[in-house]
């Protein structure tokens, strides 16, 4: 076990879904904080905060749970391990326009949310990949071995990709009451099959949640490497609406947390019977 995550497996495992929450982890170092320009609340603004709690029933229903310890602001677990950023890392040559990099959201972020920088100046091509060799390498081995031996258990592998979205990247999807609360994403089909798609999504809309897709997000690395639906392995990312259950100012439950947190052990429960033994789902 490493110490940049969290493999948290069932009793007994009964179902071919898996749960992986990339951005919730939130063990600042004083190394980091050190180096930070910005406060630790500020740091926080590009975490998911608090998906790994509502999430956390998954053992319960007979799948794996992984989840990151390292804050998404010292490395993005959901993006290839060769997205350097040429304005934040020294020596490394500036390649096709990447919007992620662009944006200063590369495997090493050079932003938190509102782009606010993580730190002056740069940092160095070796400590950069010291990250990706230390964290990201560690996270992705044990996800591919989950993803793997569950294709070889149970003939499929359906990966639920956690994550939160702000509130305000919702703007624009449509009138006030009719956005969604959570938003789906297969990368347009490529990542999970269609089937798939609409019983994950019927869980979410069982619990009265609007559901969208794709727009705003569609996927990001996790969905484009493990998602090969014709090969049995589907990736569905999850984005549930911040404002749901948590002060996105303060960085704290909402009082009705407990609430949405048991709606989420309901739908979590949804998502494991996909596909699990004796419940029919297309042939692949």
């Amino acid at each position: 076990m490493s110490d940049s995550f969290d493999l948290i497996l069932p009793r007994r495992r009964t179902t071919p879904a898996i749960f992986a929450s990339p951005h919730s982890g939130r063990v600042y170092t004083r190394e980091f904080l050190r180096r930070t320009v910005l406060t630790p609340d500020r740091l926080r603004s590009s975490e998911d905060a608090f998906i790994d709690r509502l999430f956390g029933t998954a053992p319960d229903a007979g799948a794996p749970l992984l989840l990151a310890q390292v804050p998404r602001a010292w490395i993005d677990l959901n993006r290839a391990p060769d997205e350097f950023d040429p304005a934040l890392i020294a020596g490394v040559r500036r390649g096709p326009h990447n919007p992620r990099i662009a944006s200063g959201l590369g495997v090493v972020p050079r932003v938190v949310a509102g782009g606010r920088s993580i730190y002056r100046g740069k940092i160095t091509l070796d400590e950069a990949r010291g990250r990706v060799r230390d964290v990201w390498r560690p996270y992705h081995a044990t996800l591919r071995q989950l993803v793997d031996e569950t294709l070889a258990g149970f003939g499929r592998a359906i990966l639920i990709d956690c994550h939160s979205m702000p509130h305000e990247a919702l703007e624009g999807l449509g009138p006030r009451g009719a956005r969604p609360d959570v938003v789906l994403g297969d990368r347009f089909g490529k990542a999970a099959s269609a089937e798939v798609m609409d019983a994950v999504e019927a869980a979410f809309v069982g619990a009265g949640l609007r559901v969208g897709r794709n727009a705003p997000f569609a996927g990001a690395y996790t969905a484009q490497h493990y998602g090969r639906p014709e090969q049995g392995s589907h990736v569905v990312q999850v984005e549930i609406d911040r404002a749901l259950y948590m002060d996105e100012t303060r960085i704290a439950p909402l009082p009705g947390f407990d609430a949405f947190a048991a709606a989420m052990a309901g739908i979590v429960a949804d998502i494991a019977a996909i596909g699990a033994p004796g419940m029919r789902l297309a042939a692949e």
